[in-house]
């Protein structure tokens, strides 16, 4: 492992220090500031000449900026000549627009993938990307990694009842994910009906499935926003007569009134993981954050050692 080099960013440089301290490795000695100006400045303090060399940086808000810091800290690399370089992108931002659904729009997760193999990347790792076609955007190799390992861990160990479990799916374009983790935990499976009114409104009217009337109702998604059709569908839930409602979703995002909307609704819980950091100013008693630092160590691990990834998913190899 020692031609093997990490290091962070700024956007999540907690996680960073606990991949490597699963991996037993010190993390990498990187000066990252700002000119008066406001563009960004990076120095690699560390020698990467002929190392594989792996670059921790989720694009979370404040996007832009952490886009381009993980830009200038590939070049210093491959300036530097690092013999491999990784993006580790734990979040995938500006996924949203992954295709043409209208005239005159980008597919800004296209633009942002070539970005970054022109900046100088060899490869990149990410986990649960907002459409899984985007992997298909990258002219590299991308390692796909998923969630759903560590909340199976986590709702089992709450020790609820399979025939008590409804697994929810919060609209159609997670059916794939939920009938994954029906799977998994047991219990049935039950759809919201999402109709979307406009790119910022939508509403939630049918619940297809269940029944969820006195049950305890998981609801998964790759990501919440401003939690509001999430929140929607607890709220719909509820009235259906739901004993319990837990959420859970990868990328933490909550943004504008998400925090608000989060308190306001009927759910009992819900789980994050540390793909984004979380600020103490959006903490809440009912939100409890799971570290997916683990899984990223054994996958840089065996990426490093040209072992598979796959694998990963179908037997339990997670090591610290």
């Amino acid at each position: 492992m020692r031609e093997l080099k990490i290091f962070s960013g700024r956007a999540n440089p907690q996680l960073a220090k606990d991949i490597c301290a699963f991996l037993h490795l010190d993390l990498g000695s990187i000066t990252l500031n700002k000119f008066p100006d406001g563009e960004n400045n990076c120095k690699v303090e560390d020698d990467v000449r002929g190392r594989d060399v792996y670059l921790i940086q989720p694009t979370c808000p404040p996007v832009n900026d952490n886009l381009m810091e993980l830009l200038i800290m590939i070049d210093s690399c491959k300036r530097a000549s690092a013999a491999r370089i990784t993006a580790v992108m734990p979040y995938y931002g500006y996924a949203r627009q992954d295709r043409k659904d209208e005239g005159r729009t980008p597919i800004t997760a296209k633009l942002v993938a070539n970005v970054i193999t022109r900046a100088g990347a060899d490869r990149v790792l990410a986990m649960d990307l907002h459409a899984p076609q985007i992997q298909g955007f990258f002219d590299v190799p991308v390692d796909h990694l998923y969630a759903a390992p560590v909340f199976t861990s986590y709702f089992k160990d709450q020790m609820f009842d399979p025939a008590e479990i409804v697994v929810v799916s919060p609209d159609e374009g997670s059916i794939k994910r939920a009938i994954g983790h029906a799977k998994r935990l047991g219990g049935k499976l039950a759809i919201i009906d999402k109709q979307r009114d406009s790119a910022l409104k939508t509403q939630q009217k049918y619940i297809i499935g269940g029944p969820v009337e006195g049950k305890i109702c998981l609801m998964f998604d790759d990501m919440i926003s401003t939690a509001g059709s999430i929140c929607g569908a607890a709220q719909l839930v509820h009235k259906a007569g739901a004993k319990e409602i837990h959420l859970a979703a990868t990328h933490g995002v909550l943004c504008e009134n998400a925090i608000e909307n989060l308190r306001k609704a009927p759910i009992n819980s819900l789980v994050i993981t540390d793909t984004i950091p979380l600020p103490p100013e959006k903490r809440l008693e009912t939100i409890q954050v799971l570290t997916v630092a683990p899984l990223l160590a054994e996958a840089i691990r065996r990426i490093h050692s040209n072992k598979s990834i796959s694998q990963m998913f179908t037997t339990n190899t997670t090591s610290s």
